[in-house]
């Protein structure tokens, strides 16, 4: 099994998978001063079209930090937005067919209140929690992806990746 170290969100790092923002204290543009300050256009999602985001939880508890199911979305990007807890999220780059490029993956530490939104067809599953508390974990898609847009892949024996240094 190989592992991957986990790395800290930067804009160069994460820009081929997709974007992010810190929603909660933000540090970007703003219209307005106190008491009312709003952050505009912080980040964009690619919805490929579809009309509406549907907003889901995903509750995330601590699990072996071994990533063994991979999957894409061709038509959209996805947001995810940890709530109450940072969360790790793995990412591979876009690839042709249902192979993913393993080698190329990596894990990145989304702080809890930034917005991740990954590229369409960038590889991804389910966060991990990075303690002993659950992470509940915002995601952002066209309603019923999951049902219709959604590629997964489960990973065995040496495919599997070991998270390492996320706590």
């Amino acid at each position: 099994m190989r592992t991957v170290q986990v790395e800290e969100l930067s804009a160069d790092a994460f820009l081929p998978f997709g974007f992010y923002a810190r929603l909660i204290d933000p540090a970007a543009e703003k219209i307005g001063a106190p008491p009312i300050d709003f952050y505009r256009d912080m980040v964009q999602q690619d919805l490929g079209g579809a009309s509406a985001v549907s907003y889901s939880t995903c509750r995330v508890e601590k699990r072996e930090p071994v990533i063994d199911v991979t999957e894409y979305h061709t038509a959209t990007g996805e947001g995810i937005l940890p709530l109450d807890n940072d969360a790790l999220i793995h990412v591979g780059p876009a690839s042709p067919g249902d192979v993913p490029p393993l080698n190329r993956f990596r894990v990145f530490r989304v702080p809890k209140g930034t917005m991740a939104v990954l590229r369409p067809g960038v590889w991804h599953h389910a966060p991990f929690t990075v303690n002993d508390e659950p992470a509940n974990v915002l995601i952002a898609l066209p309603e019923r992806t999951y049902a219709n847009d959604c590629r997964v892949v489960e990973l065995a024996g040496d495919d599997r990746i070991r998270v390492a240094g996320g706590e």
